[in-house]
């Protein structure tokens, strides 16, 4: 089973995010979990969503502690919030940053893999706001090829309507541009 812990901020899509991906992963004929962790957060505030994927039946309804993978949507958390507490040893950290994966290793003391890309950047010149979660996804699966990229193409037609193709092309930049430092 592959278990994927989201950090982001209240309003990014960090939910819709885990979401988006266990309905790629069920079109593929897998089987796909994702619910957020709620407290009092409020737009803004740090939260975390949790996504699993598997060839069976998922019967665990818990928190994710041990992610295979963690995605953060803001690069603000990386500095509040212990973001690879859990992370397997081959696990692997994704992250929106301008800066590369190893100065990202080296201030941190990280010793995971590390995959960058610049989603803040993508989402503004595509969606013309910087939300970054469907950027993200597109290296999220750069790093971990867990379901087919075009499988997300549908739940992302079916989720954002008429501006499905701007987060579509925002996914798939970021999936070229992302950098992988294994």
């Amino acid at each position: 089973m592959l278990e994927i812990r989201l950090h982001g901020r209240g309003g990014q899509g960090a939910v819709t995010s885990a979401e988006l991906l266990a309905l790629s992963a069920i079109s593929e004929g897998k089987y796909g979990q994702a619910f957020p962790s709620f407290g009092p957060e409020r737009r803004g505030a740090p939260v975390v969503a949790f996504c699993r994927v598997d060839d069976k039946q998922i019967k665990i309804r818990s928190e994710i502690n041990r992610p295979d993978l963690v995605m953060v949507l803001d690069p603000s958390i990386l500095r509040i919030v212990n973001v690879t507490a859990g992370l397997k040893g081959d696990g692997i950290l994704v992250t929106n940053t301008k800066y590369t994966a190893e100065e990202i290793g080296k201030e941190l003391g990280l010793k995971c893999k590390i995959a960058v890309v610049n989603a803040t950047r993508i989402a503004r010149e595509e969606l013309g706001l910087p939300i970054t979660n469907t950027t993200m996804l597109g290296a999220l699966l750069k790093a971990r090829a867990f379901v087919d990229p075009e499988s997300l193409i549908g739940p992302l037609k079916d989720r954002f309507g008429r501006i499905a193709e701007k987060n579509i092309k925002a996914f798939k930049r970021a999936f070229a541009e992302a950098q992988l430092t294994f």
